[in-house]
């Protein structure tokens, strides 16, 4: 989850409280409207996961639906946010899952193996804010990505300590340098998702408005001075690219440049390095799981990332002051696109149910993770390790340490 600015960012933090009091108060009585227990399971078309508050909100007292006419309460949920919300039909819901990887890795999973819903023909759309690579894409713009690359799981030196001949401080686990392709590999380190499904929520998502702001515009100008930024410059679009994931809020040239690169590298050139987060691997292994159990469709899965900061600051700007002090401008754009494009791919995927999005959109592409555990053939990575079984680890010895081990065939 990235934000324009640190002042924005604490902003967001002391409104969680009263937003997630809010979530559950509206209307008076959510609570006395909540559910604990249904006699049959809700079978919602699309579900929206939110990763905070203020991403949450955008979809709230709209005039295409009533998120909160339902409310379900789910063990397992944030203490924060104990409810899924719905509309009283079930047929959309929508869930706020704590920020950070383990917040939405516990989230998603006790929501699939929840018995309060029945997802198998589920589209999940993520619908969140993010940093945005000014190489591809700028403040307000909405991503869709088909790669989600868990950058930061790798080894790490602090850059000052790295050998003259690296060109990070960060390493692929199980690798010496790097350049070299991880050669002990968790299956988290990369998914990826249906490509039909995403053009198709891409040509949706096209016929909306985006929001933009005075205070963008003139912060996104900056980087007019670069060639290279050239996309960082333009007013806001609907993009294709894809998602890195790491818990560590990064900023700055050298790290965003480093990740670019890791996303090259872990997904065997074809990922666009674009936005930036810090929950959607562990959603996507969630989600994973609960497709192995027959209890999700892997194929039904959307990733939108709109742009709320730049990753890195313009060409003589500190990295520091465009982290923590400058005004770019682009949260509450960010955060209006969700709702903007969301609700054009919502809307999309419900007008074209009985058509089309009830049997599903085939995919044309590999999906799934690195391990191929889903099936098929990974287009990036060692290839299939374990087809349709279950994953063994092995165990390996590496000096004093242990570490988990995929062999990597030769």
């Amino acid at each position: 989850m990235h934000f324009t600015n640190l002042a924005i960012q604490l902003l967001g933090y002391a409104t969680l409280v009263s937003l997630a009091s809010a979530s559950r108060a509206t209307v008076g009585d959510v609570h006395k409207r909540a559910v604990n227990a249904t006699t049959s399971p809700i079978a919602p078309k699309v579900f929206i996961i939110s990763m905070f508050p203020p991403e949450a909100a955008v979809w709230y007292h709209i005039p295409e639906f009533d998120l909160l006419a339902k409310n379900v309460t789910v063990p397992g949920f944030s203490p924060l946010f104990p409810d899924a919300h719905c509309t009283a039909n079930g047929e959309i819901c929508q869930l706020i899952t704590g920020e950070s990887e383990i917040n939405a890795a516990v989230t998603i999973s006790s929501l699939v193996f929840s018995r309060l819903f029945d997802l198998t023909t589920t589209y999940f759309l993520i619908g969140g804010i993010a940093g945005v690579n000014p190489e591809v894409a700028t403040l307000g713009s909405v991503t869709f990505a088909r790669f989600a690359v868990q950058v930061a799981l790798q080894y790490e030196f602090d850059a000052r300590e790295i050998p003259s001949n690296f060109t990070s401080g960060y390493v692929p686990q199980g690798s010496t340098n790097p350049a070299e392709y991880p050669q002990s590999i968790y299956g988290t380190e990369v998914f990826e998702v249906n490509d039909a499904l995403r053009k198709l929520a891409v040509g949706f998502a096209q016929s909306a408005a985006l929001n933009d702001s005075a205070d963008a515009v003139i912060y996104r100008a900056n980087y007019k001075s670069s060639a290279l930024y050239n996309a960082g410059s333009l007013a806001p679009s609907v993009v294709e690219c894809d998602v890195a994931t790491s818990d560590v809020y990064y900023s700055g040239t050298l790290l965003s440049e480093a990740f670019s690169n890791t996303t090259k590298l872990f997904t065997n050139g074809t990922g666009l390095y674009c936005t930036t987060a810090q929950e959607d691997n562990a959603t996507l292994e969630a989600l994973l799981r609960g497709a192995i159990n027959n209890l999700t469709d892997f194929s039904r899965i959307i990733i939108m990332r709109t742009a709320s900061d730049f990753d890195r600051p313009f060409p003589g700007e500190a990295a520091i002051t465009n982290l923590f002090y400058a005004n770019q401008g682009g949260f509450e754009p960010a955060l209006q696109n969700i709702y903007l494009a969301g609700i054009k791919v919502v809307e999309g995927i419900l007008v074209g149910w009985e058509d089309i999005y009830e049997q599903g959109v085939k995919p044309t592409n590999y999906i799934g993770d690195i391990f191929g555990t889903l099936g098929g053939t990974p287009d990036y990575g060692p290839g299939s390790m374990f087809n349709d079984n279950p994953v063994v680890l092995r165990r390996g010895v590496k000096g004093a340490r242990r570490k988990r081990n995929v062999p990597i065939p030769r």
